[in-house]
């Protein structure tokens, strides 16, 4: 049997998602998890997952890039009209929404592959709020956010957001050449973060879900980049994304007969599936619901969040702290810092609603990040 080149792609990225799915699980890999691990017991090992495999995925990336093995120009990441607002505020809302459900959306995939119906609901939420979002009722939101604050980098002589590009249009030089420094600068950093602490080189299972990560993200871009790369039918560069490929597998599970799967699709799939496996085959596949009605609205509005902040920020913690940042678009690291900044002062202003009230737990989160002065309770 011969596969079209769309149906190839997908096959190649719904077996390397579902490889991730299941070190993810076995691993218990979350980057909501890692923010809250840093905050609340002083535990950096996850996070320094997090960044070790957005290292690899950027020296793949921009080694597939040097070779010309892949235009990353294509990317949407890179696009010359930068949404600003959108990044920062999407960010924000994206980062409080996976710490009310507890976990991203790559980490919702995982707990649904294992039976987590909590994190079904949450997906559900999700992918409806995103699909709802990109061309639904809240698509005029979206859009009209983005025309009155995007700025067009054409216009002040930047051909795309890549930091190389701006820094060569900036101090001069080759883009390409600054791209090549850049990379070997931020992941040799991150490298140094991750390997200098003694317990984290001991701790196979974290450096596993990194290699698995960072792997996924670069193999994307090779499978969509170079398996899919054809005269006839040519296959749009992407690579691993949770919030849109979500609403997108909903839709096309509802309109299968007349819909065509795409790598997107194929990637949620994926995860979900090899999560499914490695809980049957580990005996770890649990049944699990809310524990009351108040538990059922957090995750729902968690979804919301998440689907709606994530569109607007064009990408989660994967789709943008991830395959964004793996291409050196500006935009990437600003939504990258936003979703880390509003995740960290929600769980603040959680532990601090464990004794008092939401106005004073508000204080005192500002407070704790030094923007208001300390005061005694």
């Amino acid at each position: 049997m011969e596969f079209e080149v769309a149906q190839r792609v997908a096959l190649y990225g719904f077996l390397a998602a579902m490889l991730f799915g299941a070190v993810a699980h076995r691993t218990h890999f979350c980057t909501m998890g890692s923010i809250s691990d840093w905050i609340n017991i002083g535990t950096k090992n996850r996070f320094r997952t997090w960044m070790l495999a957005i290292a690899i995925a950027m020296v793949g990336t921009q080694t597939m890039a040097a070779l010309g093995w892949i235009d990353i120009n294509e990317a949407f990441y890179l696009t010359s009209n930068f949404g600003w607002a959108g990044y920062i505020v999407g960010g924000l809302i994206f980062g409080i929404g996976m710490t009310i459900g507890s976990g991203c959306g790559q980490r919702s995939l995982v707990r649904a592959g294992a039976g987590n119906l909590k994190s079904v609901v949450v997906l559900l939420v999700m992918g409806i709020t995103a699909y709802t979002t990109s061309r639904g009722l809240f698509a005029p939101v979206r859009v009209e956010l983005s025309e009155q604050t995007a700025i067009d980098l054409t216009k002040h002589g930047f051909t795309d957001q890549g930091i190389g590009t701006l820094l060569a249009g900036l101090i001069g030089g080759d883009a390409g050449t600054l791209s090549v420094v850049l990379t070997a600068l931020i992941a040799m950093g991150a490298v140094l973060f991750a390997f200098t602490d003694r317990t984290y080189r001991k701790d196979f299972d974290n450096i596993l879900a990194a290699v698995a990560l960072g792997g996924l993200v670069a193999g994307g871009w090779y499978i969509t980049g170079v398996i899919g790369k054809d005269d006839f039918e040519p296959v749009p560069l992407e690579s691993v994304s949770i919030i849109s490929p979500t609403g997108n597998t909903i839709n096309y599970i509802m309109t299968y007969t007349g819909a065509t799967i795409n790598f997107g699709i194929a990637v949620v799939l994926g995860i979900i599936a090899g999560s499914f496996i490695y809980a049957i085959a580990s005996k770890t596949f649990r049944i699990e619901t809310f524990a009351s009605r108040a538990d059922l609205i957090n995750h729902m509005l968690a979804g919301f969040m998440m689907g709606f902040g994530g569109l607007l920020a064009s990408g989660c913690t994967i789709g943008q702290g991830v395959t964004g940042v793996s291409t050196l678009a500006l935009g990437s690291f600003m939504a990258l810092a936003s979703i880390i900044a509003g995740s960290a002062f929600t769980i603040k202003m959680q532990y601090h609603m464990l004794d008092v009230g939401f106005g004073e737990a508000l204080y005192q989160t500002f407070a704790d990040f030094k923007l208001l002065p300390q005061r005694q309770l």
